[in-house]
């Protein structure tokens, strides 16, 4: 497993998946930073800025929580399908988004 720590305008977030698919995860991240300003819109999704990836974690304090990465981008995927975008092409974003969220709950599925 990896984690990722992620900031937020609220603070620190922890994900975990497959070591596998967090490169996805770390790609899709980086590509929707650089297509959020082409977004014609003017209330964009606030996107997390990626602080590390590593293989092990221990959280000392318990204001945190680690986050299940299916969850994390089942979210993704919701704060990006409710956008009311109608001059660029925002279906190329969904569509990345979900293909790893099927990817993990197939992942999920298996498991």
């Amino acid at each position: 497993m990896r984690y990722l720590m992620l900031q937020e305008t609220n603070g620190l977030r922890f994900v975990v998946m497959p070591e596998a698919y967090m490169y996805q995860l770390v790609a899709l991240l980086k590509r929707l930073h650089k297509e959020i300003d082409k977004l014609t819109i003017d209330e964009r999704p606030e996107l997390p800025t990626v602080l590390a990836e590593c293989s092990d974690l221990d959280l000392l304090s318990g204001d945190h929580q680690v986050e299940e990465g299916l969850s994390y981008v089942s979210e993704l995927e919701q704060r990006f399908s409710r956008l009311q975008e109608d001059v660029y092409p925002l279906i190329s974003l969904l569509t990345e988004i979900r293909a790893l969220q099927a990817q993990l709950e197939f992942l999920k599925e298996d498991e």
